[in-house]
């Protein structure tokens, strides 16, 4: 709870919400303990064993008979395969989901120092190897496309207006050019998340915490 102290937390309506927004907090988190890495490891099997249940050829064989697996059937080392290969699965989203957290965090002002740091401790460099594109300079950033819930969005700079605006569209197809009223690249970010979360796939929505 230590942490958390003097964090300020405003509401969005609130005048300090965006200059908040977009100073990165320190820590960014606190390390997760035993009872956290036990929890993660009982959710991920909750998701690999409905994958793996669904992809055995041994389990679909009882349910095309009108048959009910017996629980001890995933012991069988065809099922067991069957998990191996939905643990696969599962490594491959945690791949996609890193690089969009990552992007995003780098979008929004965190450096590969950072990024490195969250990804256990990997080397500055070892983290620009491997995304990248999460951090851009800002006049680069207008031209990498940020992929996020299924969607897609570009932040430009209007001159004019001295403002950042974006064009997204969703994973349900909806397109939307904001308006130059983001007075930061980092606020324009949000506003473009906040959009493809909105027209995001239904199971992304259910999880805003998994960008893709």
């Amino acid at each position: 709870m230590s942490d958390a102290m003097g964090i300020p937390t405003p509401d969005k309506s609130d005048d300090t919400f965006w200059a908040a927004f977009s100073t990165l907090v320190e820590p960014p988190w606190r390390e997760p303990v035993q009872d956290d890495a036990f929890t993660m490891d009982e959710r991920v099997l909750d998701a690999v064993r409905a994958l793996a249940e669904g992809i055995s050829t041994r389990l679909l064989a009882y349910r095309a008979e009108g048959k009910p697996a017996d629980p001890v059937l995933m012991a069988t080392p065809d099922v067991q395969l069957a998990l191996l290969r939905a643990l696969y699965e599962a490594k491959l989203s945690v791949d996609r989901l890193a690089e969009s957290a990552a992007t995003v965090a780098g979008r929004s002002g965190a450096n590969y120092a950072q990024l490195g740091a969250a990804w256990g401790g990997i080397k500055r460099q070892s983290a620009r190897l491997k995304w990248p594109h999460a951090v851009v300079r800002k006049s680069a950033a207008e031209s990498i496309p940020l992929h996020y819930a299924g969607g897609t969005a570009v932040v430009h700079h209007d001159a004019d207006a001295d403002a950042w605006w974006y064009a997204a569209t969703g994973a349900d197809q909806r397109e939307a050019d904001s308006d130059p009223v983001h007075g930061t690249y980092a606020e324009a970010i949000a506003g473009a998340t906040e959009f493809l979360l909105a027209h995001a796939a239904p199971e992304d929505r259910e999880r805003p915490g998994d960008p893709r």
